[in-house]
């Protein structure tokens, strides 16, 4: 599923692309995202959101196909493809947004360390990994980068909040922002449907240090990496650099 540096990534690049030009006679004033979703916004006040989900694609001036499910013309003649070979993305138009801003957490790259300490004091019998990915509680990580993030930062999975120790916590929150800003500049992961609002993949996929890396070997102390289910998804981490204090 395409995370916050995917989205990021494509309201960049959409912005750059959409804003002055009109959707069914209305301007486009800007291009946003909250959480992992995309917002288009209009002259009148109303919004186009999307969210990818799975499969989904955002292609500017792609060419349709037997996966496109929308396509938006603009008055220019210039089009927006809507991709989604699983059908589980969505879009809708709306004449505000603070409803749905409401329903997530901070975002991460905005976050300073006293606010994440605090978002993370609230749940200390929680598991850090299934934390981070609560869009509740923080918005717009998901699977691929809760991984990364938690190896860089030497923490197990599965550790309970309240075995974290405060240079843990820190040092999460100061990798969070790292890893993503770098996965931006990489325009994303693409390790399965992902591209870019260009059609291109990214290349962030390449820097991936455990995901998806199952009996590889860690590139820090070359013990091999394992993968265990975490509230229904695959955590990937290295045994003997993340250990797993019990709590």
């Amino acid at each position: 599923m395409p995370e916050l540096p995917e989205v990021e990534t494509i309201r960049c690049q959409l912005a750059g692309k959409l804003i002055g030009k009109k959707l069914d006679g209305q301007s486009v004033t800007g291009v946003r995202r909250r959480a992992k979703i995309l917002i288009i916004d209009f002259e009148d006040g109303s919004s186009l959101l999307f969210h990818l989900k799975l499969t989904g694609q955002l292609i500017f001036n792609g060419t349709p196909s037997a996966h496109t499910r929308k396509v938006f013309y603009f008055d220019d003649g210039s089009q927006l493809v809507f991709n989604d070979a699983r059908k589980f993305g969505w879009w809708k138009k709306v004449k505000e947004t603070k409803k749905i801003e409401k329903e997530f957490g901070p975002e991460p790259l905005e976050m300073d360390f006293k606010t994440f300490k605090n978002l993370l004091a609230k749940r200390p019998s929680a598991k850090i990994k299934p934390l981070l990915m609560d869009q509740k509680v923080i918005a717009g990580i998901g699977n691929i980068y809760s991984n990364e993030i938690l190896y860089v930062s030497r923490v197990h999975p599965l550790r309970l909040v309240k075995t974290l120790t405060s240079q843990e916590i820190k040092n999460i929150c100061q990798n969070t922002k790292k890893i993503l800003k770098s996965a931006i500049k990489y325009r994303g992961s693409s390790v399965e449907y992902y591209l870019d609002a260009c059609g291109r993949q990214g290349e962030y996929a390449k820097q991936h240090k455990v995901y998806q890396k199952e009996g590889e070997k860690c590139s820090r102390c070359e013990a091999v990496i394992k993968r265990i289910k975490v509230g229904g998804r695959g955590a990937y981490f290295c045994p003997a650099c993340q250990k797993l204090i019990e709590g």
